[in-house]
């Protein structure tokens, strides 16, 4: 288990860097994003399974392709495919390559936040308050989260706090965190969510939950690595959803399928888990700042949307040349 130290160590080097599934079938996955506005839960985080990892969480980061229906659907309605940017592993991701070089255009950055890679984080833990008032819960405790960056922020605030001596998830000097739902601007609101003031030792039940069925290793629950193969499918469904095409099962369906639908990997005998949801509070990572450009020269003005969305898919079009 990583010391509170470590954990402060490398979220600065982070920092200094510039930044860097699988759910089982059942309900172990906590919906907090479900509270009512004015409601709370409490949680109390626990360390990673896996002993190598310097955090009590794992992040996950994905990109949402948005088509234009199903292909040979007579109902026509805008189909999302989620899959994952593959610098979550340290690799180069072929989609953030392309939609980097949209923000240094002013008339692209719009369609590079939308390609944008969208961040969580992946923790677990015990839920001591619950706000859902859920009626059937499983039989592990130990639930996992799927937080956002909005309530990420106010967990690694906490983190870097200087006078914060032990780490939360300490199963004796620990603190319980404050899940606090409100509203902003139309959308859930998670700034008054808090780590409570005073230390909380783990209850004899929650020990013996630990000791019983152990930490769940959080890795195990992101997406797996894309292959070669699913690599170069990703970039095919991201050229043809930038040229509002509709998504096409038969030619993708193997690899990559809307939420909801049972997803394979290309290998028929393997199957690969349903995404971790998101919780609803994920709003967009923030895209690249854009470097000062030129004023664009006049154009005329545009006659509609259709017009002016075509106008941008032909320049992202002639950069892809």
């Amino acid at each position: 288990m990583a010391t509170l130290a470590e954990i402060r160590a490398k979220l600065k080097a982070s920092e200094s860097k510039g930044s860097g599934e699988r759910t089982g079938g059942d309900n172990s996955i906590y919906p907090f994003w479900n509270l009512k506005e004015g409601e709370e839960s409490v949680l109390r985080f626990l360390p990673d399974g896996n002993t190598d990892n310097t955090f009590f969480w794992v992040e996950r980061a994905m990109i949402k392709l948005p088509f234009a229906g199903i292909k040979g659907e007579t109902e026509s309605k805008q189909t999302i495919v989620q899959v994952p940017c593959v610098e979550m592993y340290g690799d180069t991701c072929p989609i953030l390559s392309e939609v980097r070089a949209w923000f240094k255009d002013p008339a692209l950055e719009d369609m590079g936040r939308k390609y944008w890679k969208k961040r969580s984080y992946i923790f677990q833990g015990f839920v001591t308050e619950d706000g859902l008032k859920e009626k059937e819960t499983p039989e592990n405790p130990i639930r996992r989260f799927i937080i956002g960056p909005q309530i990420f922020t106010s967990i690694r605030a906490a983190l870097v706090d200087p006078e914060l001596e032990d780490l939360p998830t300490d199963f004796i000097h620990g603190l319980d965190y404050r899940m606090k739902k409100g509203s902003k601007g139309g959308y859930a609101d998670y700034s008054t969510s808090s780590w409570a003031r005073r230390e909380r030792p783990l209850s004899d039940s929650e020990q013996a939950a630990i000791k019983q069925h152990g930490l769940f290793n959080l890795a195990d629950f992101l997406p797996k690595k894309p292959t070669d193969v699913e690599l170069k499918v990703m970039k095919e469904m991201f050229e043809a959803s930038v040229d509002g095409e509709a998504y096409d099962m038969e030619r993708w369906g193997q690899y990559f399928k809307p939420a909801g639908m049972s997803q394979n990997t290309g290998d028929p005998n393997k199957s690969t888990p349903k995404a971790t949801p998101v919780a609803s509070d994920d709003h967009d990572e923030p895209a690249p700042t854009p470097k000062a450009a030129p004023a664009p020269a006049p154009q005329a003005e545009s006659t509609g949307g259709d017009s002016r969305a075509q106008d941008i898919l032909a320049m992202i079009r002639n950069r892809q040349k």
